[in-house]
């Protein structure tokens, strides 16, 4: 997908323009269609709320062809051949291509119970959440009534196209789609940051293996480099942050026990806000340690 800047976008043509954003909502060209009249955009803030505008004022058998464009998240045969590019990279990123049996399974049987219901997809954006929590998405939405779960589509594909144009098109403003995890390691047995501390992000799951989404090492400051998650939504679910400190104290001859009383640290949490900035510090010496909920 290569990038557009707001300013070409408002120059090229209609057919140019409609081309250019034609799957930014799944296989809906029309909606483009109707922003490009719109033109020109101060950004991509405005260029998004004219194409949403455009949804919210169809007809309602417009909306719901554009919630039965997308494909059900659990059909592996779909998602082989049938997804546009983008919808095929969303759902590759939360891993539901690598899905074990059990999840599988609990797909299919929510999927299937959600269409034979509706009579149309479930639609989640999928980058805001893992594969747990898409789970209990479907679980929490089974029991609407159809005009609830229209409105709850129409609300998820927006967050879909919010974060595939934010992909697309280059602008000075931004739209407010991405959140960010970040830690660092204060040595509270010296009050300094420390240096040096292998650290891993894993996403914990219920029903699959669990995966590394990050690995790093503090710096001088006790920080990493770059946040452990950025420049993307942070999927809503469970995570385990862990932090090798008995090397670090050992490099400094801090007197351990053998083997050392803590050494591999674990820190569990969970996120709920997919567009927050979540700090998780570790405050440590080599007998004790806290943490705590930062922004």
């Amino acid at each position: 997908m290569s990038q557009k800047s707001i300013t070409d976008l408002n120059a090229c043509s209609t057919a140019d323009f409609v081309a250019a954003l034609a799957n930014i909502f799944e296989y809906s060209p029309w909606i483009a269609e109707q922003a490009a009249a719109a033109r020109p955009f101060a950004g991509v803030r405005p260029l998004f709320e004219a194409m949403k505008a455009a949804v919210d004022r169809a007809p309602a058998e417009a909306r719901l062809a554009l919630i039965k464009a997308h494909p059900d998240l659990a059909d592996k045969t779909q998602r082989a051949a049938g997804l546009t590019a983008e919808s095929n990279a969303e759902q590759n990123s939360v891993g539901l291509d690598r899905l074990s049996d059990a999840e599988y399974e609990a797909f299919e049987r929510v999927n299937n119970a959600y269409r034979a219901k509706f009579g149309f997809p479930y639609i989640v954006c999928v980058r805001r959440h893992t594969r747990d929590s898409i789970l209990r998405n479907f679980e929490r939405r089974l029991p609407n009534d159809a005009t609830a779960e229209v409105a709850t589509s129409i609300a998820e594909i927006s967050r879909i196209a919010a974060l595939r144009l934010d992909q697309l098109v280059t602008s000075e403003d931004k739209l407010p789609v991405h959140g960010r995890l970040s830690t660092h390691v204060l040595d509270t047995h010296s009050g300094k940051p420390a240096p040096g501390i292998a650290v891993e992000l894993v996403e914990l799951a219920d029903l699959g293996a669990s995966r590394v989404i990050a690995r790093a090492i503090t710096n001088s400051d006790g920080r990493t480099d770059a946040p452990l998650i950025h420049g993307r939504p942070l999927p809503i679910g469970r995570y385990e942050l862990s932090f090798r400190v008995a090397g670090y104290f050992a490099q400094r001859q801090v007197p351990l026990s053998d083997p050392p009383f803590l050494d591999h640290i674990p820190l569990r949490f969970s996120v709920a806000d997919p567009e927050t900035h979540l700090h998780v510090p570790l405050l440590v010496t080599p007998w004790s340690y806290a943490t705590y909920r930062g922004s």
